[in-house]
């Protein structure tokens, strides 16, 4: 029997628009990449709770859990959740790599034509989920989630506020929240940038300086559930270090002389300029060079200078070079 007219609108209106998006691997349209380490209590419950959003969007998805080198049973919970669900993708390493191996790994194996990254400990919401697919499809390639009202200690709030307005700053992305982990990208942005390091929480950056588009919502933030914090107050340190490498590698990764060079022919120019000052001073009988340790201090910075030149041009002959990409060692992946 032919379904009524109205029943047809009503089901076609409540679907997701990604339909026209379908350029994932084997037609999935979403993956979830959930990096994850020594979370084995809130792993089921997060495998219902996005099972539940995305079968109500009526999507194609598949959910890649990247067990970055857990000591507790992660492994054994997700291994007893993928006998019930097929759609559960199992990536685990032998050792704890970090964050951003983690989704390393997971953007090259991911097939959905969009990619949501969320954490694994119940604070990020999978009903965000169809708004942020909802923002990607105005136009944007990289949509984060803003936590504008947090559920963490003071001690997580306030450092986490001032890192993301000076990040905000000194790379000229106006987002809020850089090191949200809930997020959602169009395949190509995951397949372009390449997570090392700690550079996770740069992923807006560097997707921006690939020439992607990015933008912001804000998303519920849920009190931490089961266990407690795996970052301590050194990775706000660690994060600053980490901006330092951004922001060098995207302005001058390629072009390492305009900034060696530029701080080099500053010193040589300034070493000259008292030097000869110093020289005329001398041939016209007015001091001795002798007893003027500004006059060291001018070769100094000439040398300095000098040195500083060959730095970038030494970085411009490395940059031409093939940058070879980090490996990292899988234990067991289980489609």
């Amino acid at each position: 029997m032919p379904e009524p007219q109205a029943q047809q609108r009503q089901r076609q209106e409540h679907k997701p628009q990604v339909q026209h998006y379908h350029q994932g691997h084997k037609g999935i349209d979403i993956s979830v990449v959930i990096p994850l380490y020594n979370e084995e209590e809130s792993l089921k419950e997060l495998h219902q709770q996005l099972r539940s959003t995305l079968e109500r969007m009526r999507v194609r998805y598949e959910l890649l859990f990247v067990d970055d080198g857990s000591t507790d049973r992660s492994f054994n919970v997700l291994r007893d959740v993928k006998r019930f669900d097929g759609r559960v993708k199992i990536i685990r390493f032998r050792r704890n790599y970090g964050k951003s191996a983690a989704l390393a790994v997971g953007f090259e194996k991911a097939q959905g034509a969009y990619v949501i990254t969320m954490d694994a400990d119940l604070q990020d919401d999978p009903a965000e989920i169809p708004s942020l697919i909802k923002k990607l499809e105005e136009g944007y390639d990289l949509v984060s989630g803003w936590k504008k009202v947090r559920r963490d200690p003071i001690t997580k709030t306030i450092p986490s506020r001032f890192f993301n307005f000076v990040t905000s700053l000194l790379t000229g992305i106006k987002i809020h929240d850089f090191n949200c982990g809930l997020k959602a990208y169009r395949n190509e942005v995951v397949k372009t940038i390449q997570p090392y390091g700690e550079l996770h929480r740069y992923l807006p950056v560097l997707a921006h300086n690939a020439g992607f588009r990015i933008g912001e919502i804000v998303v519920q933030h849920r009190p931490r559930k089961y266990g407690k914090t795996k970052f301590g107050i050194g990775r706000f340190w660690k994060g600053f270090l980490d901006l330092l490498t951004v922001l060098f590698t995207t302005r001058y990764f390629r072009r390492p002389l305009h900034l060696f060079g530029f701080w080099g022919m500053f010193f040589v120019f300034v070493g000259v300029l008292i030097d000869g000052w110093l020289a005329v001073e001398w041939a016209l009988g007015r001091t001795a060079l002798s007893n003027r340790p500004l006059f060291l201090g001018g070769i100094v910075l000439i040398i300095v200078g000098i040195q500083f030149v060959s730095i970038g041009l030494l970085g411009e002959m490395i940059s031409k070079s093939k940058r070879s990409t980090d490996e990292y060692t899988i234990r067991d992946y289980i489609k």
